[in-house]
């Protein structure tokens, strides 16, 4: 597996189920800004007046035209196998509930300040030990990492304005600087 952080701001995503765990995928899904289509017979668990749209039937071949990735959490495996052959035959990034051996992705353990993203994997294995994983790094992480995360973008951003390059500078000192100081936010950086 490779880790890859996918911005999916306005693309479209399916899922198809409406229960607990499709909820929580739902829920991901729009704080990264997809746009979600829910497809599913039965809605078990509220659906999130944010999603795109609610359509209330079985899954059907060709529901994951345009899609960028799909998410499978319907719980019947005859169901779960043409939603795999369609994915695959649409080259379809999909995530198969509970059944790692068909997903092509999985979703990680999600820790965010800000712009700053952890992100923890099993690779399917226990997502149990993921959120755990996650939740112990966030408890040793600054309280400040958003707000550090914000200045080096700008100081970034006004070096390379100034056509300077920011690849040979070391920002450990910097980083530092501004973790431990919250006043040196509005320092410039060294070179």
């Amino acid at each position: 597996m490779f880790p890859l952080v996918v911005d999916l701001r306005n693309r479209r995503v399916v899922v198809i189920g409406a229960g607990r765990v499709s909820a929580q995928k739902v829920s991901q899904l729009l704080a990264a800004g997809a746009h979600v289509t829910v497809i599913t017979q039965e809605v078990l668990v509220p659906v999130s007046s944010e999603i795109q749209s609610l359509v209330l039937r079985p899954y059907e071949y060709g529901d994951l035209e345009g899609a960028f990735l799909a998410v499978s959490a319907t719980g019947k495996k005859e169901v779960d196998d043409r939603i795999v052959l369609e994915a695959g035959e649409r080259n379809i990034l999909l995530n198969v509930v509970d059944d790692a051996a068909r997903s092509n992705f999985f979703f990680t353990a999600v820790h965010r300040d800000g712009d700053v993203v952890v992100s923890v994997s099993t690779e399917g294995a226990s997502p149990a030990l993921a959120q755990w994983v996650r939740d112990t790094v966030a408890t040793a992480l600054p309280k400040n990492l958003a707000t550090v995360a914000q200045q080096l973008r700008a100081e970034r951003h006004a070096l390379r304005s100034s056509g300077q390059s920011t690849e040979n500078l070391t920002w450990m000192a910097r980083i530092e600087e501004l973790i431990s100081d919250g006043d040196a936010l509005t320092m410039p950086v060294k070179k």
